[in-house]
Formats: C-alpha cells, sequence, structure tokens
C-alpha cells in the first residue's frame, strides 16, 4: 500500500473558494469563442427588420410598444429567427432556475422583461479567458449568473401574483445560514466542532524541498499529533509551520518521531491559552460499517471534509512515502473509504461523534493520475489509519521521552511477499543471529526455519503482517503464537521486549 507523496511541493490554497468579482447578468447573446470551443454562428435578421434597439440583441418589429425594447416576436420565414440557443454544458445546469438564464427563449426573455423593468443588459461580452481553463471558469462563471437572476426574476413573478391562491412556502428571509441549528452527531456539527482543532502543517527542508499535510490538536500545552512522514522533511534544521482555520500560523517543532509507526508529535511555539484537544475514541470498539468522517488538506485545500464508513479492520499496511532511502513503516489498520489523498496524511479519521478512532496515514492509488493528473495519484476509496488506541501510546511516549519504543519478540522474519505465513530467517540484520539469544522468541522456543501462521486470533500470512500485529502491542504484554514446523503446528505463549528507537 502507498502513502501519499508529501514530498512534492504542494501549491497553498485558500480555504474556502475565492468569491468571484461582480459579474452582469448574461447575455441572451453567446460570447465570442476563444477557439476551444465550438460555437454556431447566429443567423442574420430577416430582411427589412430594422436594427435592434441600444442594449437589445433581439430587436423589435416595426410596431414595438414605446418602452419595451423586446416587443412581440417578429414574423419571419421558419429556420431564420429566433437564432438557436447556446448549447448548455451539463455542468451549467443545476441551480439556473427559470428566466433569462442559458437556454432560455425568446419568448421567456421577454416575458422576464414585462416583468421587472429593472433588468439591463450588459454592455459588452466578458473577457476571455487564456485556454481552455479560463473558457472553464468563465462558463461556471456564466451559469452562476444565470442561477442567481433566474431566482431574482421567479421571486418577482411570485411577489406579484401573491392573489393566486399558491401554496408555497418560503422560508424566512431574515433567517441566516448561521442560525441554523444542526443536531448533535450530524456531519455538519461534527465538522463544526473538530475543525477548529485541526491544523495544515507545511514542511521545509533546509534545501527548501517539503510537503503539506495535517494534524489535530492532542492536548493543552500545544502538542499536536501527525504522521512521520509528513514532518520528515523538516528534520534536522528544517522550518515548520502549523496553521489554523481561522488563519493563524505557529512556529512548530519536533518534539519526537517514530518512522517505524509513522507517527510524529510536533509542538506550537508560543500556543494559544485556548486550544481545545480533540476526544479520542477506542478504536477496538469500531466495526465495519461504522461512519467515518475525515479532515485534511488534500492537494494543499486546507479543512477539507469528507465521509465514509469503516469498510474493514486489522489490515496490514506496510507503506512508504516512494523516495529511494524511505523505510517502510507498518500498521494493522482501519480501512475507510472516505476520501483520502495527499495532504490528508497525519489528519484525524473521526467517528459519527467526533471521537478521534485513527490517523489517516496510506492509500492504495491507481498507477495513472487520470484527466488533469498533476503527478500524484489520489483516492480510489481505499484508505487507512493508524488505530488511535496505538497512535495514543505512541505519541505519549514521544512526548516523555521523545524516542518511540517497539514490542517485539526478538527475531528476524522475512518481508518477502507470502500468503504462507511469517518465517523467520536463518540470520538477522548485519550478519546477527536470526533468534536473539535470551529474548523472548528465545525463551518460547522458536527457531530460525519455524513459519509464524496466527497471533492470538490474528492470522498471520507474512512478516510485514506480523511485525504490524505485534505494534498494535505494547512491550510486557503476553501473546500466543502458533507457528508451523516440520509439518506439526505448535503454540506457545511469550512476553513481548522493548526495543527503543528506530534504529
Amino acid at each position: 500500500m502507498s502513502t501519499e507523496n508529501e514530498d512534492n511541493p504542494v501549491p497553498p490554497a485558500p480555504s474556502v473558494p475565492p468569491v468571484p468579482p461582480a459579474t452582469p447578468a448574461a447575455s441572451p447573446q453567446p460570447a465570442a469563442s476563444d477557439g476551444d470551443a465550438p460555437t454556431a454562428p447566429i443567423p442574420p435578421a430577416p430582411q427589412g427588420t430594422p436594427a435592434a434597439a441600444a442594449g437589445d440583441p433581439y430587436g423589435p418589429p416595426p410596431q414595438a410598444p414605446a418602452g419595451d425594447p423586446y416587443g412581440p416576436p417578429p414574423q419571419s420565414p421558419e429556420g431564420s429567427w429566433p437564432p438557436p440557443p447556446p448549447a448548455t454544458p451539463s455542468y451549467a445546469d443545476a441551480g439556473a432556475g427559470s428566466g433569462v438564464g442559458w437556454g432560455s427563449s425568446y419568448d421567456q426573455a421577454h416575458q422576464a422583461y414585462q416583468t421587472n423593468q429593472a433588468y439591463q443588459q450588459p454592455q459588452g461580452a466578458p473577457q476571455k479567458g487564456s485556454g481552455r481553463g479560463g473558457l472553464i471558469a468563465a462558463v461556471l462563471v456564466a451559469a452562476l449568473v444565470a442561477g442567481g437572476l433566474g431566482g431574482g426574476l421567479g421571486y418577482t413573478l411570485a411577489k406579484n401574483n401573491d392573489n393566486t391562491g399558491s401554496t408555497t412556502v418560503s422560508a424566512s428571509t431574515d433567517a441566516g445560514a448561521a442560525q441554523v441549528k444542526r443536531a448533535a452527531g450530524t456531519i455538519a456539527a461534527v465538522a463544526a466542532k473538530s475543525l477548529p482543532s485541526t491544523v495544515t502543517i507545511e514542511a521545509e527542508g533546509t534545501n527548501g524541498e517539503g510537503g503539506t499535510g495535517t494534524g489535530f490538536v492532542f492536548d493543552t500545552q500545544g502538542h499536536i499529533v501527525t504522521n512521520n512522514h509528513v514532518v520528515a522533511d523538516a528534520l534536522d534544521g528544517g522550518k515548520l509551520t502549523a496553521t489554523f482555520p481561522n488563519g493563524k500560523k505557529y512556529d512548530a517543532e519536533v518534539v519526537g518521531h517514530a518512522q517505524g509507526y509513522d507517527v510524529a508529535v510536533i509542538k506550537l511555539k508560543n500556543p494559544p491559552s485556548d486550544l481545545n484537544p480533540l476526544t479520542l475514541g477506542n478504536s477496538d470498539n469500531v466495526a465495519v460499517g461504522d461512519e467515518t468522517i475525515a479532515i485534511g488538506a488534500p492537494f494543499g485545500l486546507s479543512n477539507t471534509v469528507t465521509t465514509g464508513i469503516i469498510s474493514a479492520k486489522n489490515r496490514p499496511v506496510a507503506s512508504s512515502d516512494g523516495s529511494s532511502d524511505s523505510k517502510a513503516s507498518y500498521m494493522s489498520a482501519l480501512q475507510t473509504d472516505a476520501s483520502i489523498n495527499p495532504g490528508n496524511s497525519g489528519g484525524p479519521l473521526l467517528d459519527a461523534s467526533g471521537a478521534v478512532i485513527g490517523i489517516n496515514s496510506a492509500i492504495q492509488s491507481a498507477s495513472s493520475g487520470g484527466l488533469g493528473s498533476t503527478g500524484q495519484s489520489g483516492s480510489i476509496g481505499l484508505g487507512f489509519a493508524i488505530p488511535i488506541n496505538q497512535a495514543k501510546y505512541v505519541a505519549q511516549q514521544l512526548i516523555k521521552t521523545g524516542k518511540p519504543v517497539y514490542a517485539k519478540i526478538g527475531a528476524s522474519v522475512s518481508l518477502e511477499d507470502s500468503s504462507n505465513g511469517a518465517q523467520i530467517t536463518d540470520s538477522g540484520s548485519g550478519g546477527s543471529a536470526a533468534v536473539e539469544s535470551g529474548g523472548p522468541a528465545d525463551k518460547a522456543g522458536l527457531k530460525p526455519g519455524d513459519v509464524i501462521t496466527k497471533l492470538d486470533d490474528s492470522v498471520i500470512d507474512s512478516g510485514p503482517t506480523l511485525i504490524g500485529e505485534i505494534w498494535t502491542h505494547k512491550p510486557g504484554d503476553k501473546i500466543q503464537i502458533t507457528y508451523k514446523r516440520g509439518g506439526s503446528e505448535h503454540t506457545v505463549t511469550l512476553t513481548l521486549g522493548a526495543r527503543v528507537g528506530d534504529n
């Protein structure tokens, strides 16, 4: 499984979409094309029709009453007038409403004018954008303007016909969105409570390279929990900042990091006095199908909220950031289909009550990014989070000593892909003994060549799976190991030892 690639620089992005500048109402006439989108030429007006009045693209017939620039529809040969409306893209339909929006007919425009004399035609076509991106942006803005205009005209028509006996009920105009009360436990309520305690982390190395990730407030002293691979670039003299949703940015420093667990703790310099730590849940009680809420900064888009469910538990995952010198991290992960992308790393995975049940850490991605790819793969609905029970223990150790503490059995196992179990190798790293003398495995009678198939009730199919399961426990825990030797199966109980640090 692959983690998000935090090494690639991610351009900063606003927390909320920018508000478009005031734009005149869209003209019924199609704007000039920039060459990227096909347009149909407007048929010429029939012979004998006077030139259009200023501001009226349709033009009145000779008998048009004074004050009405539209007038009745001109009588003309079939197919010559009025011109066909421009084709409406699918993304411009939503919210367009009725009135002078894209796709409206001459009769609709004429009726709208008679109803609302304040309607004014724009003085000129909007400026062309640069390339296809500019065209799409202009189309989206035009669709929004058309939608707003249709809503305004619809309201005017309804107001002028209040005596028709309509049973339509409208919300009070003085009730703003901020006054809407949302019940506790709804996604909106959970997001509103949790967002202020989630930060966007920017890590920059001494070489100027870095990336963006996420973290959340762990305690009132200013400690922030995140992933090790989020802060890795800022180690050894780099720069680290944490920005809250209200825009306040704080310098930070790494308190401790655990590469194997992929957990890190940073601390804000001069933290504010009103920090609200997120409530930590119990990841052991999570069930498949439970609702999940993920908060993060995917591709630099801070304060993004996505939802899904727990799609699996105890998923063995070995992940890395893809760099040449990266070492793997191992976890027995919570799997979720909530959308997680590069930049979500280190952010909280919440349950329906808003309690943290995991730290978003890794995703399984498709090999190519597809249309519009920036070189980074995105979510395909397979995200993995470190269970919070494990992450809490690791974070507390890092705050207390600055170093991670790993549980161990004292034996080296093969890391090759396998479905038969975790085999103890013939020798350890650097030529050391595969089974540590006097260690937990040695005391339990394990030997090189033994194949471990179960740890307690968890099936072990490979070395990485065994490591991930061992690291869900603490040093001193007693576990049962089931292994095969010479075709026979054996079960022993051993007490886990401890290893301090990542080396």
